[in-house]
């Protein structure tokens, strides 16, 4: 599904768990550049791909 998001840039916050962390890996799927925000959880953002 192209959603036309290729090569826009998202920040996504609270992407370290639940619901920022598939959010984040959609708008990487679809070709945008994914800027992760975390508060507690650095282990969990560092996997996001």
């Amino acid at each position: 599904m192209d959603l036309g998001l290729k090569d826009k840039t998202v920040l996504i916050t609270g992407a370290s768990g639940g619901i920022g962390s598939a959010i984040s890996e959609i708008f990487a799927e679809e070709g945008s550049r994914v800027i992760i925000h975390y508060y507690k959880n650095k282990e969990n953002a560092e996997k996001i791909s």
